[in-house]
Order: structure tokens, then sequence, then C-alpha cells
């Protein structure tokens, strides 16, 4: 004759099925992809005309550190601007620097 079969307990049941859950739970953790939190948009840079400024000073003032003929395209650009003329009071986007 046979042995008889192998009878858990409720503690064991228990025990089992939390040792299942975190073999779950671990498994999870290290296949899940690593997500990175989005930064939240900045605000469009902006730029008030003074008077007496034009296209090259705005960009020299304001992106001191690129080629201010590319800035003032850019400007150009983002304000659908056709030509040079700007006027004070203007407010222009700016590119990032």
């Amino acid at each position: 004759m046979g042995r008889p079969p192998v009878r858990l307990t409720r503690r064991g049941r228990i025990t089992l099925f939390a040792l299942c859950l975190l073999v779950i739970a671990l498994l999870a953790g290290v296949l899940a992809p690593a997500t990175q939190a989005a930064r939240p948009p900045e605000a469009p840079r902006t730029a008030v005309v003074k008077p007496g400024d034009t296209l090259w000073s705005v960009a020299t003032r304001h992106v001191p550190d690129r080629d201010p003929y590319l800035v003032i395209e850019e400007i150009q650009r983002r304000n659908d601007l056709s030509g040079l003329t700007i006027h004070p009071g203007q407010e222009l986007l700016l590119p990032p620097p």
C-alpha cells in the first residue's frame, strides 16, 4: 500500500501563499522596466523689446553664448517675423539658452 498524500495545515497554506506572492513581487520588481518621471514643461522664455532694441541686441543680451545670427533666425521663426523690424513693448519668444 502507498503512503497517504501530504496535507497542508491552514498555517502551511497561508505560508505557501505568502511565499508565492513574495516571489511574484520580486520578479515583477526585477523584470519591470525602470520609469523616469517626466520633467514638467518649462515656460517659454520671453523678452519685452525696449526702445532702441534690435533683434541683434535682444539676441546678444538674452542668449550670449550662441551665434547671434542663428538666435535671430530662431527668434524670427518663433515669433512669425518676416523681417527684422521689432517695436518697443513687443514681447518676443526666445530660444532656449
